[in-house]
C-alpha cells in the first residue's frame, strides 16, 4: 500500500452510542443549555452524541418565538466507570437568524462547533469541529465530513432525519464539506461549513 499523502485524523471521535436523551437525562442537559445563552428558546431538537478526548458532545437547536434559531453542544465526562453520573457538565450555545427558511437553496442545514485542535506535520493545526445538522432533501441514509474528498467522518441519519459529525478542519488550506449520501452510495447533498458569497 502507498504511503498516505495526507496524514489527517480520520474517524476520531466514538460513533454515536445513546438514543436522543428523555426524561430526567434530556431535562438536565436542557437546564445546561437554557443557562448558556441569555435568551428564551422553545422545544429543544437533541442530535446524535459524539464522544472525542473523554468528553461527550450532545449537540442541540430550538426556535425562539421570532423565528431565530439557537443552536448549541452541552458536553461532559462520563464518570469513573460510564455507569455512574456524569461530570463536569458544560454548555456553549449562540443564536442566528440565518435559518433554512430564509435560504432555499440549502440543501443540508448545518450547525458547528470546534471543540480542539490536532497539531499535525510542519506545525499545521486543524480545528476539530463538531457538525450537526438536517438534510433538506430526501432519501439521505448517511452523513460524511470530507477534507479535500478525503473522507474523515460520518454519521447514520437517526429515524428523524439528524446527524453529528467530528472532523478535522481548516488543515493546509482544505476546508470541510459535508455530504449527503442514500443507501446506494449516492451523492444527494453537499454543503461547505463556509460561505461561498464574497461578500
Amino acid at each position: 500500500m502507498a504511503p498516505e499523502p495526507r496524514v489527517v485524523p480520520r474517524f476520531a471521535a466514538e460513533p454515536p452510542q445513546e438514543v436522543a436523551p428523555y426524561g430526567r437525562w434530556a431535562d438536565v442537559l436542557a437546564r445546561e443549555l437554557r443557562g448558556a445563552i441569555d435568551v428564551e428558546f422553545g422545544e429543544i431538537a437533541w442530535f446524535p452524541d459524539r464522544t472525542w478526548h473523554g468528553r461527550t458532545y450532545v449537540p442541540a437547536t430550538a426556535r425562539t418565538a421570532d423565528g431565530d434559531e439557537v443552536f448549541g453542544v452541552v458536553s461532559y465526562r462520563a464518570g469513573e466507570d460510564r455507569s455512574g453520573e456524569p461530570e463536569g457538565l458544560r454548555a456553549v450555545a449562540d443564536v442566528t437568524d440565518d435559518t433554512a427558511e430564509k435560504n432555499p437553496d440549502w440543501t443540508l442545514d448545518l450547525c458547528d462547533e470546534v471543540i480542539g485542535g490536532w497539531r499535525g506535520e510542519n506545525g499545521e493545526v486543524a480545528t476539530m469541529t463538531l457538525v450537526w445538522g438536517v438534510p433538506l432533501v430526501p432519501g439521505g441514509t448517511i452523513a460524511t465530513a470530507e477534507l479535500a474528498d478525503l473522507c474523515v467522518d460520518q454519521c447514520p441519519l437517526t429515524t428523524d432525519g439528524r446527524f453529528t459529525l467530528l472532523a478535522p478542519d481548516a488543515y493546509r488550506a482544505d476546508e470541510l464539506d459535508v455530504k449527503l449520501f442514500n443507501a446506494a452510495g449516492e451523492e444527494l447533498a453537499r454543503e461547505s461549513l463556509y460561505d461561498d458569497d464574497p461578500e
